[in-house]
């Protein structure tokens, strides 16, 4: 699973002119399931994403985490983290995982975040087209690979 997270003030996500989900302080993930991938790789980032110390402490230094400052989440699939460059100039969407994989997957990601005391955890719609907006705090953004943690 690849995931682009985001320290956000605030961030939302329509879908048709409508706001389906937003979070204030915390994180806009952008998470993609890559074919292949399994529980495990989701427990990783389950470990590792509320956990990263982004977030400054009473010094300026980023010692906090997500789950110190009392964040929220906004998590939006996004497959095309999945994308193969290597060939022409259009890229390949190929090393995605089916939706029959990727949305289990996802789901659990979200499910897990709230049960690791996610204040709040919103989402956007698998497979929808999606309007994201956000201001990144910092701006602050960490790629994470759950093959490479």
């Amino acid at each position: 699973m690849k995931a682009v997270i985001q320290r956000v003030q605030n961030s939302e996500v329509k879908i048709d002119g409508k706001v389906v989900g937003s979070c204030n302080s915390g994180f806009m993930i952008l998470l993609c399931v890559v074919d292949g991938d399994a529980k495990g790789d989701a427990d990783k980032l389950i470990k590792k994403v509320p956990n990263l110390r982004i977030f400054e402490d009473e010094n300026g230094k980023m010692n906090r985490s997500l789950l110190d400052v009392d964040g929220e989440m906004l998590v939006i699939s996004q497959f095309t983290l999945a994308a193969d460059c290597k060939h022409g100039r259009r890229p390949s969407f190929i090393g995605a995982a089916p939706p029959s994989t990727a949305i289990p997957l996802y789901e659990y990601f979200c499910h897990a975040m709230r049960e690791a005391g996610v204040k709040r955890v919103e989402t956007g719609e698998f497979g929808a087209d999606m309007k994201v907006s956000l201001i990144n705090d910092g701006p602050v953004t960490i790629i994470l690979d759950s093959k490479e943690l």
